[in-house]
């Protein structure tokens, strides 16, 4: 008999974030045919999202609307997650490793008395065991964990467990469900965002990142460049943010964003282990730097030893010119 899984979904500004397709693939892996549904959190009709849900793979989706779940909080989230977990009674939860992800399935799963098992890049089933796949030390090795009793409960790292066709001719009911939120201590007066604009760094496909070889702020212009030719984001190691080159917001590494892209173009990094800590795992690295005994070259698969304001620009040059013969 299979398992009912509930997948916990977030959206930005009224748009799903990816991750919330790719936590309901891993959800139907672990359901081994059992019902998925799909619950989400916010302000207004969120109807439309919960059909988006169901044609990635969700049988049905909960919508609790309320204004005071316009911004996120963890006791406005959590108070209305745990009332649909108490109705539902699944045996899995799956959420994405987002900020809102790491903040939230905590309090959950110790509301819940359960165990936890974050950051999973990989789910498999054998022998009967569901196993999820993290990375431990800084990403050096990976832990293969298998839940004996209890909650299935996991979260998943963007851009590693790939998402479900989107099938229009897929329906279910979108239900509405009306939850008291109450006793809400968290005051959110206002909201400054200091990200870039365009694609979120953490569900990048592709990301062009800068580090202290990019000597000022108007030298990340070249690199934002390249990274809206390629349809990605741009990123930074903690060096560039520290000279004040970028915002934090930006920073990749241990104590930053953790990424997975398909393609990271890392521009005048030199590879500090807590900047490898944060983006080895990419699909494909491709490193810009002039010193060819740079750390960052240990972990690329492909590098380019030059000056990075040299090679960036007929990089530019060469994939428009790619882009005009396609």
């Amino acid at each position: 008999m299979g398992k009912k899984m509930l997948v916990i979904g977030e959206a930005r500004e009224g748009v799903l974030r990816n991750v919330t397709f790719e936590a309901i693939a891993a959800a139907k892996k672990i359901s081994d045919g059992g019902e998925i549904v799909a619950v989400l959190c916010g302000e207004g009709d969120l109807k439309e999202q919960g059909n988006e849900m169901i044609y990635y793979g969700a049988d049905r989706a909960i919508t609790v609307s309320d204004v005071k779940l316009k911004t996120y909080t963890s006791e406005g989230f959590g108070q209305a997650i745990k009332a649909v977990i108490q109705d539902e009674s699944p045996e899995g939860i799956i959420m994405g490793q987002t900020a809102v992800g790491k903040d939230l399935t905590p309090k959950l799963a110790s509301q819940l008395e359960s165990g936890l098992v974050s950051d999973v890049t990989e789910v498999a089933v054998e022998g009967g065991n569901i196993i999820f796949t993290r990375p431990i030390y800084s990403g050096k090795a990976f832990e293969k964990k298998i839940i004996k009793d209890g909650l299935l409960f996991a979260t998943i790292r963007p851009n590693n467990i790939p998402s479900l066709e989107r099938d229009e001719s897929r329906s279910g009911e979108v239900t509405a469900k009306q939850v008291d939120i109450k006793d809400i201590r968290t005051v959110i007066k206002d909201i400054i965002r200091k990200g870039s604009e365009g694609v979120d760094l953490s569900e990048a496909k592709v990301i062009v990142a800068g580090g202290r070889g990019v000597k000022s702020s108007e030298g990340f212009e070249p690199l934002e460049e390249l990274a809206n030719v390629l349809g990605g984001a741009v990123g930074a190691s903690r060096g560039a943010c520290d000279a004040g080159y970028c915002d934090y917001s930006l920073q990749i590494g241990q104590t930053g964003k953790v990424v997975t892209p398909d393609l990271y173009i890392a521009c005048g990094i030199s590879g500090a282990i807590q900047h490898l800590a944060g983006m080895s795992n990419s699909k494909v690295i491709v490193a810009i730097n002039k010193d060819p005994e740079a750390n960052i070259f240990n972990v690329a698969d492909y590098g380019i030893v030059g000056d990075l304001f040299d090679v960036v620009p007929k990089l530019i040059e060469e994939i428009k010119k790619e882009k005009v013969n396609a």
